[in-house]
C-alpha cells in the first residue's frame, strides 16, 4: 500500500470513528430536550426550577457537533446531496473526474479559506472566554473552537478523496473507497 494510499486510510478511519461517535450524540440531544421541556412543564406545578438554559446551550452544541463534526463523514460516505441528474449516469471514470475538480476547485479552496476567516472569532472568543449571554448558560468558547476542528477535517477528507479519485481514473476498480456503496453492473456507484 503506497504512502499516499495509507493517509487515505488513516483520515477514512479517523472520520469513521469520529462519525460513529457523534451518531449517539443525537439520541443524547433527544433526550436532553424532552427533559428540559418536561422540567419546564413540571415547574408550573412544582415552583421549583427543573429546567435551565444551559441545557438549551447544551442541545445545541450537540446539534453544531453532530453538523460540525459529521460533515467529512458524510463527505466520506457520499451522503451529501447530489442535484445533478446526469450524474449518476456517467461512468465511474467520469464521476472521479467531476469530483475530482469539485474538490480541488471548490471544497479544499472553500475549506481554507473558512479556516482562515474563522480563526480570528475563535481566537477571540477564547481569548475573551466567551460565554452566553443566557443565564445560566454554558461557555461559548470550545464550541467554537469545533469549526477550526470541522475545517481541518473536510480538508483532510477532501485530500483522502483526491487519492481515491485518482485511484479511479487510473483506472483501479474501486468506489472511491465505499463498501457500503458497491459498482452495479454499469459502472455507477450509489448516490443520493
Amino acid at each position: 500500500m503506497t504512502l499516499l494510499k495509507r493517509f487515505s486510510a488513516a483520515v477514512d478511519g479517523l472520520n469513521d470513528f469520529i462519525g460513529g461517535a457523534i451518531r449517539w450524540l443525537a439520541l443524547v440531544m433527544v433526550l436532553v430536550g424532552a427533559f428540559n421541556a418536561l422540567a419546564r412543564y413540571a415547574t408550573r406545578y412544582t415552583d421549583v426550577s427543573l429546567s435551565s438554559n444551559a441545557y438549551l446551550d447544551l442541545q445545541w452544541y450537540m446539534f453544531s457537533l453532530i453538523f460540525l463534526l459529521g460533515a467529512a463523514y458524510g463527505l466520506n460516505h457520499d451522503v451529501h446531496v447530489r442535484v445533478d441528474v446526469v450524474y449518476e449516469r456517467l461512468s465511474a471514470k467520469a464521476q472521479a473526474w467531476i469530483d475530482l475538480a469539485g474538490t480541488v476547485l471548490f471544497l479544499l479552496p472553500f475549506s481554507v479559506l473558512f479556516l482562515w476567516v474563522s480563526w480570528p472569532a475563535v481566537r477571540n472568543s477564547w481569548s475573551i472566554q466567551e460565554v452566553s449571554p443566557d443565564p445560566g448558560g454554558l461557555a461559548r468558547y470550545p464550541i467554537k473552537a469545533v469549526i477550526l476542528v470541522c475545517f481541518v477535517l473536510l480538508i483532510l477528507q477532501g485530500l483522502s478523496q483526491v487519492v481515491k479519485q485518482v485511484d479511479v481514473i487510473r483506472g483501479a476498480k474501486t468506489t472511491l473507497g465505499h463498501p457500503d456503496h458497491p459498482e452495479d453492473d454499469h459502472g455507477h456507484g450509489g448516490h443520493l
